[in-house]
């Protein structure tokens, strides 16, 4: 039977001083509820800024401790299914994104998700893209606010972090000590308002443990590829780390020299922008299935 983990268990900084929310073994498989971004406190279109409490802002549900984590391992976590609520956030205003500096005014707009489409007015719906927004592990050190990406994950804001998503977080803490939140129902790259549209939902995940591997920043695979998250001050430093590493993960698996397996990273990777307008920026660098196919390589 799949365990469950209510949005009541919430924390707003990855850390190795949280206690754990729940203990479970390598392949277990646990349900995760989790508030909006906002811990569901913008009920209307009229909510002011002063209303909010800034200091609620990006829950996460968790931590989860995972038995025989420790420092130098990789967690695997997949994302079985991933459910979103019936209705969605987003704000813009003074200071936020990035136009912000052309805004006055604090702006909420309430958009509903029917029929497997977002809402956004009588003329338009979107087609979703249910992704989380927030997903990591404790980092090495100091306490990171949920709003703030690091190589422990966090705040990574990446579109491709969805269902059927196999993710893999270097191990800094004992225990690992895993959690998520902030749900989109749709996000484009970049996240240039500051928010995607923001709901309440619950993930399904089973956990896994990889031993005498490492890593040194979140690797995301899918059905396309795989890509690997970088976080930085800036967009220049997290593009030319991500490209560099990933580089690095695949030289070994392969035969290429250094010089040819840069010239196919030119050919047929992607660099990809994840967001721009938190704490610290995110790219992330993606490689398609079939290079991986082609030269038999196999991370994990």
């Amino acid at each position: 039977m799949t365990r469950q983990l209510t949005c009541q268990s919430a924390v707003y900084a990855l850390s190795k001083e949280n206690p754990p929310a729940i203990t479970i073994q390598p392949g277990e498989t646990l349900t995760m509820e989790t508030y909006d971004c906002f811990q569901n406190q913008i009920q209307s279109e009229t909510t002011e800024i002063s209303a909010i409490d800034w200091n609620q802002i990006n829950p996460a549900t968790g931590p989860v401790y995972v038995e025989g984590a420790e420092p130098g391992d990789i967690l695997k976590v997949k994302i079985d299914q991933l459910k979103i609520g019936e209705r969605g956030v987003m704000v813009t205003g003074k200071d936020l994104g990035v136009l912000g500096h052309r805004f006055d005014d604090f702006d909420v707009k309430i958009i509903p998700i029917k029929d497997n489409q977002a809402i956004f007015d009588e003329k338009l719906s979107l087609p979703l893209n249910p992704m989380i927004g927030v997903i990591g592990v404790a980092p090495e050190n100091e306490s990171v606010n949920c709003g703030t990406p690091g190589a422990h994950g966090g705040n990574m804001d990446t579109k491709v972090i969805t269902e059927d998503a196999e993710l893999y977080f270097p191990v800094f803490v004992e225990g690992a000590l895993f959690a998520l939140g902030d749900f989109h129902a749709a996000m484009g790259d970049g996240e240039v308002s500051v928010s995607g549209i923001e709901v309440p939902g619950e993930a399904t995940v089973t956990f896994e443990l990889i031993k005498k591997q490492s890593l040194s920043f979140p690797l995301v695979a899918n059905d396309e590829g795989i890509s690997l998250i970088v976080s930085k001050e800036t967009l220049d430093d997290a593009v030319a780390t991500a490209v560099e590493q990933m580089v690095d993960l695949l030289h070994p698996h392969t035969d290429l020299t250094l010089s040819h397996l840069t010239m196919l990273m030119s050919a047929a990777g992607e660099v990809q922008v994840s967001q721009v307008v938190d704490p610290l920026v995110t790219a992330r660098f993606f490689v398609p299935k079939h290079i991986l196919e082609t030269y038999d390589i196999q991370l994990f």
